[in-house]
């Protein structure tokens, strides 16, 4: 049974693995740039953004980039307050101008530090760690690190701790940890290894998993997050979270 699962979600990740899927996943913002650090900021935003129809999130996401004069890295570095003003109109969902103006400030502070985010998530990991749930755990304790933090910002970035699933910062890790050559995920960042993935999970995913005996219940939280993330190691234990493209691909395209 498991060589036929294996065989079969190999064959979906082929087929979804490819630059045609890119066009409409949020994944296509980050591949709007070639800098380095606009890939990383655009990415998070989309990947953040990330509940709800995938058109609209791309066309916040592009929203919101032009707000930022199509160069969120500058944007972020160098903006004036008249900049910022710009930014006051802004709304996706639950995401309104105040979490839009602490998430600007977070990333000034830190790319006035440091040359790319992957330090950002690898502060709480150690040599050792199986996954990246320290590394997460870690980064939303920085995230939240710098004085007059909004309390209603904290439930955009989600944590281990907190029994959260993370799907949309797990995402964005497949985004810039995995490089396969296959041109969708960016694998730009070098020192977290696609084996140390978690895998995304929502109903989606969740329902397929389930029916591919790959879950138990239809959780969404760490623990399920982990428990499949387990089993997908069984089957490629050097890039587990290469099926995100085939369970993914199965629940919102092919509707399974």
């Amino acid at each position: 049974m498991k060589t036929n699962l294996k065989k079969e979600l190999d064959e979906k990740v082929i087929f979804y693995n490819r630059p045609d899927f890119i066009k409409d996943d949020p994944i296509s913002i980050p591949h709007l740039f070639s800098k380095k650090q606009d890939i990383e900021i655009a990415g998070f935003f989309a990947a953040i953004f990330s509940w709800g129809n995938r058109t609209t999130i791309i066309n916040k996401s592009k929203e919101l980039l032009q707000l930022m004069d199509n160069a969120p890295h500058d944007f972020c570095l160098q903006h004036t307050p008249a900049d910022l003003k710009r930014l006051e109109q802004f709304k996706h969902r639950t995401f309104n101008a105040t979490d839009l103006l602490y998430f600007v400030e977070f990333f000034k502070f830190h790319y006035s530090q440091y040359p790319s985010l992957e330090i950002a998530f690898t502060k709480g990991m150690g040599k050792k760690d199986i996954t990246v749930e320290n590394g997460l755990k870690e980064f939303y304790n920085y995230f939240f690190s710098l004085p007059d933090i909004p309390q209603r910002t904290k439930k955009h970035i989600a944590s281990p701790d907190k029994n959260s699933g993370c799907k949309r910062l797990n995402m964005f890790l497949r985004w810039m940890v995995r490089n396969d050559q296959a041109g969708v995920d960016f694998g730009i960042w070098k020192n977290i290894s696609p084996a140390q993935l978690i895998c995304p999970i929502d109903v989606h995913v969740a329902r397929v998993s389930k029916r591919f005996n790959l879950l138990q219940g239809n959780h969404t939280d760490w623990k399920a997050a982990l428990e499949l993330t387990s089993h997908l190691r069984r089957l490629d234990k050097t890039d587990p979270v290469k099926y995100d493209f085939a369970l993914f691909g199965t629940g919102v395209v092919e509707k399974y």
